[in-house]
């Protein structure tokens, strides 16, 4: 089965999109926060159709060896060019819960994606009691330019983009932002039954924090793998990640706010979206609904309580194999960097321009995709020597650095597995340029198992001694903390070329 992209407009890549039918991909004029702009859509809508689908069926995202329809640009494909198409065949494997598709060209995912719900394999159920109902709930940024244009114009002077005006749940700003009352999400929901939330960090940029006044939260997914159950007040999620979540309605009927905003980063979005839950029946309305105590922007200690809960479900039903034995093993620095301007013409620090780097590599987009110069042995458009570590070792969370680590080599470089070795990557946040930031790490075409994590520089003697290798989350996006690390196994069995992305 495949789907039919029809990009009438602008140039686009879409990772992990399946469908059945034809969707097309046009410009749409959509009015928000008292103005209205033209954006890209698919089928018109913001966020995208939710494609419902079934554990085991030929549409997934893993992509078993099916590399060519991934979608990151210039590392499994090209772009699709302005009125051209691509057909995608995904193939699901383990997956079950929640994820989602986006474009993946510069920031086109920011109007270009929707939920991928993947329920049980037919015959079977999940590993909790079955809800009354169950609720996508996307959460995304919003900007009152053009995306595109933000980016490039970013990309074009070197200087950071522009923040987000807004943030939505399924396409909507909620209450505290101007113009936004009358199309803020409502949901009506029955006393004393419990839904399925499938929430998505859509956003661009942002960790977010998120509640429902007054009630708690169970946590049973994550990146459409089981977890064991944590009951909390709140989530922490990671741009890219999902989480299945669920929620009874027990309180006295009324009506309560769900609400988010972010844990701060360098620079950060400050407002706060709202949607409404309100009780069906007869009862006398509030003025204003319940609001829950959210977490503050700075609150690491949140994250960090948050965090430290997740787990595998690892049940019988549900089984995890980690890997023991190590093959390869890479430690990577996360940083932003800068690169030098002719006469300091540029729009980052002392007139550089910004730039981003993983062992001091910041990645150059070539000219044709690496999984087809790998697979047509095409010379010159990479180099397979991505390093084990970073050029040299410093204090990489110290308040002061030395010079010598601003500005980082640019190439375009890769790291080749052997299929089915056993891969460790320790990454690494840092402090360079003063920037040190929660750092969401995704792995195309994989989940991988997040086996640690800590604050300060790893150590190698000592670290590995508090892994988790029974029962760690399998993921397929992660937050690597605010000047810490975090260490991720996965087994190199799905041929095809991969990407990292922070």
């Amino acid at each position: 089965m495949s789907n039919l992209i029809n990009p009438t407009v602008k140039s686009v890549g879409t990772c992990g999109l399946s469908l059945r039918v034809v969707e097309t991909l046009k410009e749409t004029r959509y009015t928000r926060l008292c103005s209205t702009k033209s954006m890209l859509t698919v089928n018109g809508m913001f966020p995208g159709p939710a494609l419902h689908v079934h554990k085991g069926d030929r549409h997934g995202v893993k992509q078993p060896r099916n590399p060519w329809s991934d979608g990151p640009e210039y590392v499994t494909q090209c772009p699709i060019q302005p009125g051209a198409n691509f057909n995608y065949e995904i193939i699901f494997s383990t997956e079950e819960g929640t994820l989602w598709w986006h474009a993946h060209s510069d920031w086109s995912r920011a109007t270009v994606h929707g939920p991928i719900i993947i329920h049980p394999k037919n015959g079977t159920t999940y590993p909790y009691p079955k809800p009354h109902a169950e609720l996508p709930i996307v959460v995304a940024s919003w900007f009152k330019g053009d995306v595109m244009e933000i980016i490039q114009t970013a990309l074009a002077t070197g200087g950071e983009p522009n923040q987000s005006d807004a943030f939505t749940f399924n396409g909507q700003p909620g209450d505290l932002y101007s113009c936004s009352k009358a199309g803020t999400l409502k949901t009506v929901v029955d006393y004393g039954k419990t839904y399925l939330l499938r929430i998505i960090n859509a956003i661009m940029n942002e960790e977010m924090f998120l509640m429902v006044a007054n009630h708690t939260l169970t946590v049973v997914g994550m990146d459409a793998a089981y977890i064991k159950p944590i009951r909390t007040s709140y989530i922490m999620i990671t741009p890219g990640q999902t989480m299945d979540v669920l929620i009874t309605f027990n309180k006295a009927p009324s009506h309560y706010y769900m609400a988010a905003r972010a844990y701060a980063g360098v620079t950060y979005d400050n407002t706060t979206t709202t949607a409404i839950f309100q009780y069906s029946g007869n009862y006398s309305a509030p003025s204003t609904p319940s609001f829950p105590n959210l977490p503050n922007y700075t609150d690491i200690n949140a994250v960090t309580n948050f965090t430290k809960q997740l787990r595998a479900l690892a049940s019988k039903d549900h089984p995890i194999d980690v890997p023991k034995h190590i093959d390869t093993r890479l430690f990577v620095t996360v940083s932003s960097n800068t690169l030098p301007c002719a006469n300091n013409s540029c729009a980052g620090p002392n007139g550089s321009r910004l730039s981003a780097s993983l062992n001091n590599i910041s990645f150059v987009i070539p000219k044709i995709d690496i999984l087809q110069a790998y697979y047509q042995k095409l010379k010159g458009i990479y180099e397979a020597n991505f390093p084990s570590e970073p050029p040299y070792f410093f204090n990489f969370t110290a308040d002061v650095m030395p010079d010598n680590v601003l500005t980082p080599m640019t190439a375009t470089k890769v790291r080749v597995f052997k299929y089915n070795s056993n891969v460790e990557i320790v990454f690494q946040g840092t402090n360079v340029l003063s920037a040190a930031e929660n750092h969401p790490m995704h792995v195309h075409g994989y989940s991988f198992f997040v086996v640690g994590f800590g604050f300060g520089n790893f150590d190698n003697e000592t670290d590995p001694k508090g892994y988790n290798l029974v029962d760690p989350p399998e993921v397929n996006t992660y937050g690597v903390p605010k000047n810490g690390w975090a260490a991720i196994r996965f087994k190199a069995d799905n041929p095809g070329a991969s990407s990292d992305n922070f």
